[in-house]
């Protein structure tokens, strides 16, 4: 494991790779030009997400570690030159998650979980199986609520809608590891990160597809799971 890294590099099911961590800002220059736009707080939070995708790169495909990362047509970074692969990246208190894969679609998403949790959100997110985790210690039940979340935020990452996928309505039951939605394969990487962290992997869209681009719906808000619970692609 390298330097800041709590987790990985890690291959998870379908070909992608993962890792966690807190590591160091990029000094890619195209990184740094891009996070010069940005205010202070938000630059330094991009160039720690960038400096740990680089850090999972060198690692697993070191061709690919000096590439220019770029937004698509969504805003959603890309490795430029790169169609066929995938990457994303997420974000939760100083901690940052990072996935790749070769070809195909990725998505990872971390969740540092609050002290408690609504019995409004629980029921939001799980459903028939939230009285089982509502009975559980407060600690305990946020925990696990933020596990699924994490699973269902994956899979709308890696398909590439976001909120407009409804992750919510995403079946992931508590204390599972893992699952489809779809094409898409979710894991849960709870042997190996004490923080709910999950990755969802998918094949490519068909060429010529808009696959992933999510059709017009209302705005819809994020369920808050955390006090510092800010994720991103």
């Amino acid at each position: 494991m390298r330097p800041g890294l709590v987790v990985g590099p890690l291959a998870v099911a379908g070909g992608a790779w993962v890792v966690a961590g807190s590591g160091a800002p990029s000094t890619h220059p195209d990184d740094r030009r891009r996070a010069a736009a940005l205010p202070e707080w938000r630059a330094l939070r991009f160039l720690h997400g960038r400096g740990v995708l680089r850090e999972l790169l060198r690692a697993v495909a070191p061709e690919l570690a000096c590439t220019d990362i770029v937004p698509d047509e969504r805003g959603q970074p890309r490795l430029a030159g790169r169609p066929g692969a995938a990457i994303s990246i997420s974000h939760s208190d100083a901690m940052v998650a990072c996935a790749f894969t070769a070809e195909g679609r990725v998505g990872v998403d971390l969740q540092h979980p609050a002290p408690s949790v609504s019995a409004t959100l629980a029921r939001r997110l799980l459903r028939s199986h939230a009285p089982g985790v509502l009975a559980l210690a407060p600690a305990r039940a946020a925990t696990e609520v933020a596990w699924v979340w994490t699973a269902q935020e994956a899979c709308v990452k890696a398909a590439g809608t976001g909120l407009a996928g409804r992750p919510w309505e995403i079946e992931v039951p508590p204390g599972s590891r893992g699952g489809h939605w779809g094409p898409y394969r979710w894991t849960c990487l709870r042997n190996a990160s004490g923080t709910p962290l999950s990755c969802a992997v998918g094949p490519a869209p068909p060429l010529g597809a808009a696959a992933g681009r999510p059709s017009p719906r209302p705005r819809l808000s994020r369920p808050s799971l955390s006090p510092k619970g800010v994720n991103d692609t």
